[in-house]
């Protein structure tokens, strides 16, 4: 669960993350163990240098006539053989090592967009689209360096720490001693560093949510932005956003300065022991000079592990709060599921029953109804009308199960509505809305989303039924034409209409219309009132709306208030109770 600004409840340590991730890594566990039978051949191909260094320096010293140009030819050989396995083991890495990660990449983000499509209503009310998208994007862009990396970067750490602990020791136990006593340090500080990068890290990415949220909300607001001649107070909100994030980057480059300062000042302070006992040692007799050459090669080979170790852990927190964020989205409660046994909702007839209905929203506990009850017959056109905030588009959303009541039933055709199928059910409920939505696309791929596998004839069919076939051929490229993000080259009444045709191609026998009409011009109201007329025809029809003209000729007329259902009947008969129905009818008919 998150709130608005892309906070999770969750606080994960790092082993919870590591363990939830393993998950995805091990689906390639064969690429994953042959890149690190690949890592360990460039590790040993990296420590065998060293070794022949030595030896070289020390028989080419001795001067008794080992060093041969045949041996010499012959390390020679085998120094190519060793480096020509490095450069095809460090093929594979790079290449298939990135690939591998690329897939577990593209499965979390699979996962993730499709655990969202199950979440309910209440998680988008309370997370910015702007945070979802970063999370599913760019948090996931560091998860490819890291699936790849941890597990190669800690392996040749190990094994290049390990063997050359051995080595040195026996080159001389007193010189490694003094050496490695600094590791710990260094390590500790390092570590120390690394918990204040996850910190900002996490921060970052939060503050790169709510600037794709700010951006995200003012490109789509436009038009509201230049009616209301607000530029200037747009663009002090994205700065004010840009200079927070400012600050948290020039936190986290501090850090980073801190840290790649404290690396360099351990570096140098290694190879100054090394400088200063390995030739003390090698004066008094303790060594000699190819041991002590060996030896800075190793102690070369050590810093340069520590410090892409220490280089990888920036890299590491990246990809940790990348998981971090995957996860928020992973745990975030699936709040409306099939219950266990759920069945399929077959041959509807469209009865509807409220029965002591108790709701309230889940994230601010305001109760909308309490014991509401209410039945609709099959084939039945119902209208509601009531004042804002009595909880109308409330109700309709609770019939398709948008969200879960707090006590009391939902019957369809004599069963509860839990006990069907969340998608059977929805599939025979068309709903229309006075905020359409239309995808970037083309017509026919909007009215086709009604039921994708239909043809070309029912398309235009559904168009024609929804009075929107005239208007769609007389467009540029007709039911081809591109009609841009979210219908914006399109009318509100020729947005509406393709609306209702894409419920007619989805033919389902509930229809919902919440204020379908109410936001067009009155010649566009006129033409999408008569195709709803048309899709009402043999169906169970619930109906909101303001404008009572377009309900009169409504089966039942229901009143709905913060006290409930106050006021039933025909248009006629709530005229003759001169109730609240009669107070609005007077005041529409004043406006108009």
């Amino acid at each position: 669960m998150s709130n608005n600004n892309g906070q999770s409840k969750y606080d994960y340590p790092v082993s919870e993350l590591l363990k939830r991730f393993s998950g995805y890594l091990f689906k390639h566990k064969k690429v994953m163990i042959f890149d690190l039978i690949c890592a360990s051949f460039t590790t040993v191909c990296d420590l065998t240098l060293p070794m022949i260094m030595r030896f070289i320096t020390n028989e080419g010293i001795s001067g008794e006539g080992v060093l041969s140009i045949q041996l010499v030819l012959k390390l020679g050989a085998l120094y190519f053989v060793l480096r020509l396995v490095d450069v095809l083991a460090g093929f594979y890495m790079a290449y298939n090592g990135h690939v591998m990660g690329t897939h577990i990449e593209t499965d979390m983000r699979s996962d993730a967009y499709k655990h969202l499509q199950k979440l309910s209503f209440t998680y988008y009310n309370n997370t910015k689209i702007g945070q979802i998208m970063g999370r599913i994007t760019n948090d996931l862009f560091d998860v490819t360096e890291f699936a790849h990396h941890c597990p190669e970067e800690f392996l040749i750490a190990i094994i290049k720490t390990v063997i050359s602990f051995v080595i040195l020791v026996r080159i001389d136990l007193k010189l490694t001693l003094i050496v490695f006593a600094v590791i710990p340090v260094m390590l500790f500080v390092c570590i120390n560093i690394n918990l204040k990068f996850r910190v900002i890290q996490r921060a970052q990415r939060v503050q790169v949510g709510e600037l794709n949220a700010n951006i995200e909300e003012s490109l789509l607001g436009q038009k509201v932005v230049k009616a209301f001649t607000n530029e200037d107070l747009e663009e002090a909100k994205f700065e004010k956003n840009n200079l927070i994030f400012l600050k948290i980057k020039k936190d986290y480059y501090k850090v980073m300065a801190w840290f790649h300062t404290g690396n360099k000042i351990f570096e140098a302070l290694l190879y100054l022991l090394v400088l200063v006992f390995g030739s003390l040692f090698l004066v008094s007799g303790r060594i000699n000079a190819g041991d002590l050459v060996a030896y800075l090669l190793y102690i070369s080979t050590l810093i340069t592990t520590i410090k892409r170790i220490i280089e990888f852990s920036e890299q590491f927190q990246r990809g940790i709060t990348g998981i971090d964020r995957f996860l928020q989205i992973m745990d975030a409660d699936i709040e409306i599921f099939d219950s266990e046994n759920a069945r399929e909702l077959k041959d509807v007839h469209g009865d509807i029953e409220f029965k002591d209905v108790t709701f309230e929203y889940p994230d601010d506990h305001n109760e909308v109804f309490k014991n509401l009850n209410l039945k609709i017959k099959a084939g039945e056109k119902v209208a509601i009308v009531g004042p804002s905030g009595g909880g109308k588009t409330t109700l309709l959303n609770l019939i398709p199960r948008f969200y879960d009541i707090i006590s009391g039933e939902i019957i369809l055709d004599g069963d509860s509505i839990k006990n069907y199928t969340l998608k059977s059910l929805r599939k025979n409920i068309g709903m229309v809305q006075q905020d359409v939505y239309l995808f970037s696309g083309t017509v026919y791929d909007n009215i086709s989303y009604g039921r994708p596998d239909a043809t070309e004839e029912e398309v235009k069919e559904a168009a024609r039924r929804a009075g929107a076939l005239e208007f769609v051929e007389e467009l540029k490229d007709g039911f081809n034409t591109y009609i841009g993000e979210r219908g914006v080259k399109l009318s509100g009444g020729q947005k509406q209409r393709i609306s209702i045709a894409r419920v007619f191609l989805k033919n389902p026998p509930i229809i919902i219309l919440d204020e379908a009409t109410s936001a067009l011009d009155n010649e566009s109201e006129y033409k999408v009132a008569e195709a709803l007329q048309e899709l009402s025809k043999g169906r169970t029809t619930i109906t909101v709306a303001h404008r009572l003209s377009t309900i009169q000729n409504s089966d039942r007329i229901l009143v709905l208030t913060e006290e409930g259902i106050t006021e039933e009947g025909t248009h006629e008969e709530l005229l003759e109770k001169n109730g609240m129905y009669r107070k609005f009818y007077d005041m529409a008919n004043k406006l108009s």
